[in-house]
């Protein structure tokens, strides 16, 4: 027996969110972007799920380098580029393609002159984080130009895709397509909120994340109607149940009260293992197939749910989120986003890997335990 927490990562899920995501943006390549170790998936089996990916996008040089290990052949492109010339010989000789977005990794570069597969440089439109200013952007042209073997990609970010018409979004598109205007070289804006709220920035190149999981960045919004579906299902069991009375509290500080005699639920979860610690009472957990609120403060371990007068077996199954419980859902109740959540997972939760046809999509097909 082992303890119950557990990731169950659906790679037949991951897959089918690919290719759903490169139908909606019809035309435009896709980076897989797939940093922090997979957005909390598992870098190297996320990694091999996606090989339909015409690119995997990682934030840094020791990510890359740990998918090429792991024998994947796909371009890879490092989103914050080089942190140093100490880099560069690894990076060239992965093949990678990099950002270029300062002039001190420009500098870096030029010192050591090599012919990049592809060098894409960011354009700071107004996100005002990463990138060279508008302008700047017509003498770094021609300087990446000279380092790069085809034609320099052109990157911008946008502050804020996740909100549908906002005035910001249109003043970067306007500010990026105006620069770029004559200047060869493949174009990418969109990340998963461009990709689902603005069509027109498709482009060559999108580069989703989020939505790659069957994960919504747009608050509110959900993708299934869109046909994505949840990749990480994080799930337990229930490890013990209390009989209490109407009145008593219930775990630390007792800021949870019972309102009438019932059962409380123990499940084998919490922030030491990922779950929110700032998830309020009310919170939904699914047990058994029905929602039931938390009660009380998480502890490090464990959390408690109201069962009400309906207790259930030790051993019950517990989803903290997933297939029948959003992500996006228990993201909202702890004052958070769901990228936190996913990321967060613990090591020390078990990742196991399951196959699910769609036909059979109650049933887990093969289990495998997911290397990290």
């Amino acid at each position: 027996m082992s303890r119950p927490a557990v990731a169950r990562i659906d790679f037949a899920a991951l897959r089918d969110n690919l290719r759903t995501i490169r139908q909606r943006v019809s035309g435009a390549r896709l980076w897989a972007v797939i940093k922090a170790n997979g957005y909390g998936h598992g870098l190297i089996p996320v990694a091999h799920a996606l090989r339909e990916a015409d690119g995997l996008a990682v934030s840094c040089l020791e990510e890359a380098l740990l998918l090429r290990e792991a024998g994947i052949r796909q371009p890879i492109l490092l989103l914050e580029g080089l942190f140093g010339p100490d880099e560069i010989q690894a990076a060239w000789e992965a093949g990678l393609e990099l950002v270029v977005h300062a002039e001190a990794a420009l500098t870096v570069l030029e010192a050591t002159p090599r012919r990049w597969p592809r060098l894409w440089i960011k354009i700071d439109t107004g996100m005002h984080r990463l990138g060279f200013s508008l302008h700047e952007f017509p003498d770094i042209h021609g300087r990446v130009a000279r380092l790069s073997a085809t034609d320099p990609g052109l990157m911008t970010h946008l502050a804020s895709a996740d909100e549908p018409g906002h005035p910001g979004v249109e003043a970067q598109l306007a500010a990026f397509w105006r620069v770029t205007q004559g200047r060869p070289g493949p174009r990418s804006l969109a990340n998963s909120a461009a990709i689902l709220q603005y069509p027109q920035c498709h482009a060559d190149w999108v580069r989703p994340g989020l939505l790659l999981f069957g994960v919504s960045p747009v608050p509110g919004r959900l993708v299934e109607a869109m046909g994505l579906k949840p990749v990480m299902t994080f799930a337990t069991e229930i490890m013990a149940i209390k009989r209490v009375h109407q009145g008593d509290r219930v775990g630390y500080g007792g800021v949870f009260q019972a309102e009438a005699d019932g059962w409380i639920g123990i499940a084998a979860a919490g922030y030491g293992d990922g779950y929110p610690y700032h998830a309020p009472s009310g919170t939904p957990v699914t047990v058994a197939g029905r929602i039931v609120p938390l009660a009380g403060r998480v502890s490090m371990d464990m959390i408690a749910v109201d069962l009400g007068s309906h207790p259930v077996a030790i051993g019950s199954p517990v989803t903290l989120w997933g297939r029948d419980l959003p992500v996006e859902t228990v993201a909202r109740h702890a004052g958070t986003i769901p990228y936190e959540l996913l990321c967060g997972v613990a090591q020390r939760v078990r990742h196991e890997r399951v196959d699910v046809p769609e036909e059979q999509t109650d049933h887990v097909q093969t289990v495998d335990r997911v290397s990290l």
